[in-house]
């Protein structure tokens, strides 16, 4: 049999994560035999991971990598933090070099980069192919060995400031990089064009027994409460991207267009405290309503009437697949890569980013409901998996 190796962090409740899943369901185990590296074995979707996939044992070092240095002291780790204490002095000096103003994603990427020459093999058995999911992408690439190496890519490059010449070495380890959309790949290359040639479209998969199984676990109406406005739904971190931060004024909008909504929002993150700052500033606690983070959200997009992705930039967001494959109208901002996300006007709208031409596409939609329909009938004939995708993986061994 085949052996093939994927790395990624944890199994937190995150659109990625939840791609790894399908990812995993779909695997031919008869075939290939695949065995998972998680760098902490923590999160609400690790006892999903299919039966058939070999979990690897956690390994103190990779442990050590999401946790406060003092703690990571505390644990004997005393390589660990001497390589991330180096690894933030480095960046500093990297930012200021290059001008960098504001977030960046460097002094993550070299946390990465200064402790790998710390950390022990992840395995010692030779893979046919070693798939590195989620960065940090460095161990994938020092860490194991594999005749054939792929890393993912799942953001949008166009929105995150780096240190361009340090990445793409991290690049150049790899055999093959697969990125999740035509667009993504556009803007990756973009930043590198010198990595065209290593290139495959590798769209995400979705993990749909999981998904149809968990929509009919747990009843919401108690949250969700059935009671004649319209539900809408978002969900994701709670964090710059997802700018669910601007939720409270686009709902208030929308309301004094005459549209009697509320709008739920499930997720966690830093931005939180900010969210439900400007909840209190548009005076809309009884309408936008905060349901914290969901260890099956499924049965919450069930029950709502819209889903709304509000996002300023998105790689390509999972929870929309996910709300078109459970049948509801889906609406998103025009980000960079939205046209990637679903055909506009057919299994999905796309609206202004800016809050008054949000509130504005929103209530149009809401507005007519032959149209949601529509949306609603034409996500049900569509297949969203993209199970055939998993094949283009076995093509990289071959």
């Amino acid at each position: 049999m085949k052996k093939i190796l994927i790395v990624s962090q944890a199994m937190e409740l995150g659109g990625a994560e939840r791609a790894l899943l399908g990812l995993l369901e779909y695997f031919d185990t008869e075939s290939y035999d695949v065995d998972l590296f998680l760098m902490r074995h923590t999160g609400e979707l690790l006892n999903q991971i299919p039966p058939n996939i070999h979990l690897l044992p956690e390994i103190k070092a990779y442990a050590s990598l999401a946790v406060p240095m003092m703690t990571v002291l505390k644990r004997g780790q005393i390589p660990v933090v001497l390589g991330r204490m180096y690894a933030k002095m480095k960046a500093r000096q990297r930012v200021r070099q290059l001008g960098i103003q504001g977030d960046n994603a460097i002094e993550l990427e070299y946390s990465h980069k200064y402790t790998a020459w710390a950390m022990p093999q992840i395995s010692k058995v030779p893979y046919d192919l070693v798939i590195s999911f989620l960065t940090p992408h460095y161990f994938a690439a020092q860490k194991t060995k594999g005749n054939q190496k792929v890393a993912w890519i799942h953001t949008d490059y166009s929105t995150v400031k780096i240190d361009v010449e340090s990445e793409r070495a991290m690049w150049d380890q790899f055999d093959w990089i697969a990125s999740i959309s035509d667009a993504v790949t556009s803007s990756f290359l973009r930043t590198f064009p010198t990595l065209q040639k290593k290139i495959v479209l590798v769209e995400n998969v979705m993990p749909t027994r999981h998904i149809r199984t968990l929509t009919e676990q747990d009843s919401v109406e108690e949250e969700m409460v059935d009671n004649g406005p319209i539900k809408l739904l978002s969900i994701g971190r709670f964090c710059v991207a997802k700018n669910f931060d601007n939720v409270p004024e686009i709902c208030k909008l929308i309301r004094d267009q005459g549209h009697d909504v509320t709008w739920y929002l499930i997720g966690y993150g830093g931005d939180e405290a900010l969210i439900r700052q400007k909840i209190q500033e548009f005076g809309m606690e009884d309408y936008v309503i905060v349901l914290g983070k969901k260890s099956n959200p499924y049965p919450y997009i069930k029950a709502c009437d819209v889903y709304v992705q509000p996002s300023r930039y998105e790689g390509k967001c999972v929870a929309v697949r996910e709300a078109q494959m459970l049948g509801k109208p889906v609406i998103i901002t025009n980000y960079a890569t939205s046209a990637s996300q679903l055909e506009d006007g057919v299994d999905g709208v796309i609206v202004p980013m800016d809050n008054e031409g949000c509130a504005r596409g929103i209530a149009d939609v809401l507005s007519n409901v032959n149209r949601m329909k529509k949306l609603s009938e034409n996500c049900c004939k569509r297949d969203y998996s993209n199970r055939d995708e998993v094949k283009k993986i076995y093509a990289l061994i071959k």
